[in-house]
């Protein structure tokens, strides 16, 4: 399976709050969607988020996973980018929200799980152009984006040395996805 990350937080009802997010780049095949399926349900995350899905809109019904019946995502007519997020069945969760982009780079859930409000951002940036990407969709996104929002994703970005495997480091860029995140007191939490 691809490299993946996964974020652990524990919510002010002491529920353990588990994200998993993934660069898939391409959930086509079927052999690929079912070792997705199997994977997922092996590290049992509350929400697993997957980018670069290469989904039309017309195959989105392709991604089963038991337990996960909760399946939301921003894909279109072409295969290209596309991202989801998958919440399970276990989780009392209540949407309220859901924005998307046309092009397929992100979708936004608000709502509350357990009781508790949260907003998940799942982004997955055209290459190059990380930052200008970012601030568009942060401003675009400002009114639903608040304190209780977390960001995941894929920026096809090396922000640290951490990262440079699959990217080079790109520092001008780094330096404004930086000033983006610090200007609204946010952190790359990275593949820690």
């Amino acid at each position: 399976m691809l490299k993946k990350i996964t974020y652990c937080f524990k919510m002010a009802s002491n529920t353990e709050l588990v994200i998993l997010t993934i660069n898939v780049n391409g959930v086509n095949s079927p052999i690929k969607r079912k070792q997705l399926a199997d994977w997922i349900k092996s590290q049992n995350p509350t929400i697993c988020c997957l980018q670069e899905t290469h989904l039309k809109q017309s195959d989105t019904y392709r991604v089963k996973v038991k337990g996960w019946s909760r399946i939301y995502y921003a894909s279109s007519k072409v295969k290209k980018a596309g991202v989801a997020i998958l919440i399970s069945d276990q989780a009392k969760a209540k949407i309220d929200l859901i924005k998307r982009d046309k092009e397929e780079h992100y979708i936004l859930l608000k709502g509350s799980i357990d009781n508790e409000a949260i907003s998940i951002l799942n982004i997955y940036a055209p290459s190059g152009v990380a930052s200008k990407f970012l601030k568009g969709k942060l401003r675009e996104l400002q009114e639903e984006i608040d304190n209780k929002t977390i960001i995941v994703g894929d920026l096809n970005l090396a922000l640290s040395e951490l990262d440079k495997l699959k990217h080079k480091i790109n520092k001008k860029e780094v330096k404004e996805v930086n000033k983006i995140l610090e200007k609204l007191d946010m952190i790359d939490l990275g593949e820690n």
